[in-house]
């Protein structure tokens, strides 16, 4: 293998743990000690299953010229990764996945846990190392780097930032910084200065919200106010123009007492002035619906009211009925997506010395990913185990992933997630395993490790 450049540090301006401190705030010690569902989360099974993944996929797709998308839970093909072209949107998911799994290696070696056969074994002598977890990674990513430069869509920050950025934080990669910065910069061709949003053709979507991060990011690296101008004059337009107003609940899941919002998930824009021509749906139930993703991209609150006891995992729609009671339309990915949101709120409150109302959001934010574990996490699971090989005359032995019952796979840590259920969607499919739940739910568990909750 070439020499890789593998100084991993810490992310510059990290906060570091700030939960852990039982003295600060009366805010409590590692919430996942003792938790036997939340410790799903570092389980054998979530590495093993992406791992496998990850090198079974480059069989005659190496560079990558297709990426995991979705995972049928019935049919010929279920239990495996549907590949998709790799211009498509959700192309940066799984990169950011393996990315993740290298910062848990990394930063928190004790929070993987793979077997070992002698107590002084260590995993990086079985063809585990990070020198080969970080190679994986790249492979994966290389492909993004040309994307950067595309001008054609609104999703730079979901195609590059996942594993762009952490190639950046963990590895000092220089060319992986460019690329963010080249992104932002390709992203901000899209801005339209007399509607104050970046813009599809001249509808708005709210899930745009979350590639704002990649303007702020590249704002801050490259010394370039104007990408940091734009990401917050998007935020305020869409303030404007997606969210609806809701009648106040008589009880308030976080204490909160002002106006409650929904939102729409488009909003057309007159190209004039950004006065809204029509607010409307592309993936929720009819126009006037709340997509349970749409709420989860921008609404924490009433995420949470619409959420309630009844739901343990999002519907796909909050406001869509319910044709089969025996098997409902869910959607694992808003609660993954809501959750981090959620836990977001919760460190920003705790910064600005509110850890009362931060623990409002912290707690929902847990149980949601509690009811994921419990209700979503795939029965059938993978595992590190042993391989022995017999070479000429020595052995050899390395870690392989099998299944933990024989015969029984599901490529996806989570089920139920609903792509695009909308009557008029040009492909419509749900309750699968997604790409996007999974990368969520990894990324929830490192914001605990950092936060210094787990």
């Amino acid at each position: 293998m070439a020499q890789l450049d593998l100084h991993f540090r810490v992310a510059e301006n990290d906060p570091g743990p700030i939960f852990a401190d039982s003295t600060s705030n009366g805010l409590k010690d590692p919430v996942v000690i003792g938790d036997i569902t939340l410790q799903e989360l570092f389980a054998d099974n979530v590495f093993a299953k992406v791992w496998r993944v990850a090198n079974r996929d480059l069989e005659n797709n190496n560079p990558p010229t297709a990426y995991p998308e979705f995972v049928p839970q019935s049919g010929a093909v279920s239990g495996r990764y549907t590949l998709r072209e790799a211009d498509l949107w959700t192309c940066g998911f799984f990169p950011g996945t393996l990315y993740s799994l290298l910062e848990r290696v990394s930063r928190y070696p004790r929070a993987v846990a793979f077997p070992r056969r002698n107590e002084g074994e260590q995993f990086q002598d079985l063809k585990l190392s990070r020198e080969n977890l970080l190679s994986l990674c790249r492979t994966w990513a290389e492909p993004l780097h040309a994307m950067t430069g595309r001008t054609d869509t609104h999703d730079l920050g979901f195609i590059a930032e996942p594993a762009l950025r952490l190639d950046w934080v963990l590895t000092g990669n220089n060319r992986s910084l460019n690329s963010l910065i080249t992104a932002a910069n390709s992203l901000a061709t899209r801005y339209d200065s007399r509607v104050g949003a970046i813009r599809r053709n001249f509808i708005v979507i709210i899930d745009s919200l979350c590639n704002l991060e990649l303007l702020f990011y590249a704002s801050a690296h490259s010394k370039s106010n104007r990408l940091a101008v734009m990401a917050k004059r998007h935020a305020e337009t869409l303030l404007r123009t997606h969210l609806r107003h809701e009648p106040r609940p008589a009880i308030s899941k976080s204490g909160y007492e002002g106006q409650l919002y929904s939102t729409c998930h488009v909003a057309n824009l007159d190209p004039r002035n950004g006065n809204v021509k029509r607010r409307m749906t592309a993936q929720g139930y009819p126009d006037s619906s709340t997509w349970a993703r749409d709420a989860a991209c921008g609404l924490a609150e009433y995420f949470l009211q619409r959420l309630g006891s009844s739901h343990k995992v999002p519907p796909w729609d909050f406001d869509a009925p319910v044709e089969d009671p025996e098997n409902p339309v869910l959607d694992s990915s808003a609660g993954a997506i809501a959750a981090n949101g959620m836990l977001l709120i919760a460190e920003a409150l705790v910064m600005n010395n509110q850890p009362t109302l931060s623990k409002k959001f912290q707690d929902p934010a847990l149980e949601v990913v509690r009811n994921l574990l419990r209700y979503s996490l795939t029965a059938e699971k993978a595992k590190f185990t042993f391989a022995s090989y017999q070479t000429g005359f020595e052995k050899s032995s390395a870690l392989v992933v099998d299944d933990e019952e024989d015969g029984k796979s599901f490529d996806a840590i989570l089920k139920n997630a609903t792509a695009n259920n909308n009557a008029g969607a040009n492909r419509r499919y749900w309750n699968h395993g997604l790409v996007y739940a999974d990368y969520y739910l990894v990324r929830f568990g490192n914001e605990l490790l950092r936060m210094g909750l787990a």
